[in-house]
């Protein structure tokens, strides 16, 4: 079968990109056998190892659903025993291989930013929880909660993430914690049921993003700035304890965030000390929070100095709506100030939400069929790194494979006779990594990993031309 040929942009091929294509699934598949070496370590015999490189391997395939039954045929077994084993029983260290994925992630996406002169980017440790849900009461963690996975209250499980971002170069998961209320801690008998450990104590979503960034410094791993929305902005302990390690943060806080301006003077919340700045335009820069798939993303900014020479608040107003964000930055002594450094590092807290697009829809981190608290961790841990492959293998290869064809500068361009092609992504690494449904023969994956990305860099082209037009708009009416 062949993709179709419905316009002349998609019949042309650039050799270079075609050939990275398949240089692409050969370090992938490099990528992957060389993290299954490092997690050996972790595993007391050899038959779990063996068989944890089966599931990562399975995760990573075409299956439409991943559970246990559909895991074990896919990796070839003849029932999902060997499965459920790895998963509840097998003797491994579930946090040690947490361990060796974080610092193959971060070892590998630091090698793609040094090949491609991008040393000076930011790195950005991102924090962000996300849900699965759940049916009926026996699996550790569940609860009605707020899911932003379902958009509503639903029963079901929360884990908070650690990602780890490369400006311009990458970015992977390298830590998770269940969170687990503390109902479940305190009852024996629901204990018992969902396998959670003895000495398990009751940690808030901040508290657990304390436990995440201390793994990552005791790898010797640093960020420029730890970023996360208003659930980790509002944990005190988690400020500090950034604070008394020299680790710089932009985190988000509620309008009702107190804190003390510059020049003295009583407490105020964010949302006074954005009613004080009004409609002076001179307080307001329109300035972009990054490039979007679809182009830049402009807002108004405000960077308030406080109290605190270390301290400031960086105020975001959309420039349709006028919805306002609050930031509380924190900025280490010794290291560079400025509204401009604290905007990107605001702007680079969402890769952290395309990380749990590709773990689910990729990996399926949202499908473990477990119950029992190990378990979850350890089809957590094994996602995260087939992710974790895919998305270092993408970085090393960005450059290489980025032939889009320049951005449009007028609203009125016509669009450009070769669009070029978007740099392999983790899906592209992932479908040309997984065995194909059917025998096809030579070349079939690369012919269609091709036209899906000139289709793409096409599609962002004009995206970005109308964005360039509402912009425009947007700018004249401000």
């Amino acid at each position: 079968m062949q993709p179709p040929v419905d316009h002349v942009l998609v019949r042309t091929t650039k050799p270079k990109a075609a050939a990275a294509v398949r240089i692409g699934a050969g370090l992938g598949q490099q990528k992957r056998v060389e993290l299954a070496g490092l997690l050996q370590v972790c595993f007391a015999r050899v038959e779990p190892w063996l068989q944890a490189r089966k599931y990562v391997s399975a995760v990573a395939s075409g299956l439409a659903r991943r559970n246990g039954w559909t895991i074990a045929e896919q990796a070839g077994d003849r029932s999902p025993d060997k499965t459920q084993r790895l998963l509840n029983r097998a003797v491994w260290d579930t946090w040690g291989a947490m361990g060796v994925v974080r610092r193959f992630a971060v070892a590998g996406l630091d090698e793609a930013a040094a090949r491609s002169g991008r040393r000076r980017a930011l790195v950005i440790g991102a924090l962000d929880e996300t849900g699965q849900c759940k049916s009926g009461q026996a699996t550790a963690g569940v609860k009605r909660q707020y899911l932003g996975c379902a958009g509503k209250v639903a029963n079901g499980i929360n884990t908070v993430h650690l990602s780890y971002v490369r400006e311009k170069t990458g970015h992977a998961l390298i830590g998770a914690r269940q969170w687990i209320p503390a109902e479940h801690i305190r009852d024996p008998a629901a204990s018992a049921v969902m396998g959670l450990p003895a000495d398990l104590v009751f940690r808030t979503k901040g508290q657990l993003a304390i436990g995440l960034c201390a793994d990552a410094f005791a790898d010797g791993v640093w960020f420029d700035f730890v970023c996360g929305d208003e659930v980790y902005g509002n944990s005190t302990e988690l400020r500090e304890f950034c604070e008394d390690r020299g680790q710089g943060y932009v985190l988000r806080v509620r309008s009702t965030f107190h804190l003390v301006l510059a020049g003295g003077g009583e407490a105020v919340t964010c949302a006074q000390a954005a009613r004080a700045l009004g409609k002076n335009t001179r307080r307001w820069e329109i300035r972009s929070a990054g490039a979007g798939s679809k182009g830049q993303r402009w807002y108004a900014w405000a960077w308030l100095d406080t109290a605190s020479p270390a301290h400031h608040l960086l105020i975001r107003r959309h420039l349709k709506t006028g919805e306002l964000a609050f930031h509380y930055c924190f900025v280490p002594k010794g290291q560079r100030a400025s509204m401009a450094r604290l905007i990107r590092a605001a702007g680079l807290r969402w890769p952290v939400e395309e990380d749990f697009e590709f773990g689910k829809d990729c990996f399926g981190l949202d499908q473990s069929q477990v119950r029992l608290y190990t378990a979850i961790a350890r089809h957590t841990v094994l996602v995260m790194a087939a992710l974790a492959a895919c998305a270092v293998t993408a970085a090393l290869l960005r450059d290489r494979t980025d032939t889009q064809a320049p951005a449009p500068v007028r609203p009125d361009q016509p669009p450009p006779a070769d669009p070029g092609m978007i740099p392999l992504t983790v899906p592209e690494i992932k479908r040309l990594l997984a065995p194909p449904a059917s025998p096809a023969r030579t070349g079939h994956a690369e012919h269609w990993a091709n036209w899906r990305r000139r289709h793409q860099a096409l599609a962002r082209w004009y995206h970005q031309r109308t964005r360039i037009a509402r912009d425009t708009k947007i700018v004249l009416v401000t």
